[in-house]
């Protein structure tokens, strides 16, 4: 089979890290995976923000699980947390920042890291501190959060395989 779709069909989420850093050209080569990604009329609305400072994590621990209304961390202890972020003004942000998520846990996967998709991050940069957090690293314009990639390595087996549900696609 070819090795794309392998990937494509062996890849899960993963909710349990472990907390060794992975190197930074493997995230790199990840991140350029994401950017990459298809985009409405080549717009490339998406941005990446790459946290592994681990102050700038628990932060993001702390606001991801308030809005989540939990007492844990929604992360799964990832290492690595990358905030995908599009766009306001672009008509296909969200589908150009979706098309990034996958591209990253794609790319983790054939990277032998493991990823999960965190969500709450439109809630997140929806409020002004993390707006200003942003405004601070230097991005400029209305973005709003499309995802959290939590990424690093697997701690055990990835999930078992479930069976595709059927009568999914139709022929015309």
């Amino acid at each position: 089979m070819n090795e794309v779709l392998e990937k494509i069909k062996t890849r899960r989420s993963v909710r349990r890290f472990k907390s060794d850093m992975p190197d930074k050209a493997t995230v790199d080569r990840i991140i350029e995976a994401g950017i990459y990604a298809a985009s409405g009329r080549n717009r490339q609305s998406a941005i990446i923000v790459a946290v592994t400072d681990k102050q700038t994590r628990e932060k993001l621990v702390k606001i991801n699980a308030e809005i989540m209304g939990a007492d844990t961390d929604p992360f799964y202890n990832a290492p690595v947390i990358l905030i995908v972020l599009s766009d306001k003004n672009v008509p296909t942000h969200v589908y150009d920042g979706s098309l990034v998520m996958g591209n990253l846990m794609l790319a983790a996967h054939a990277e032998g890291l493991g990823s999960c998709w965190i969500h709450r991050a439109k809630e997140t940069f929806e409020a002004k501190e993390w707006k200003e957090w942003l405004a601070s690293l230097g991005v400029e314009g209305e973005y709003e959060g499309i995802g959290h990639c939590a990424l690093g390595y697997i701690e055990g087996d990835y999930n078992a395989d479930l069976p595709r549900k059927q009568g999914r696609v139709f022929y015309v």
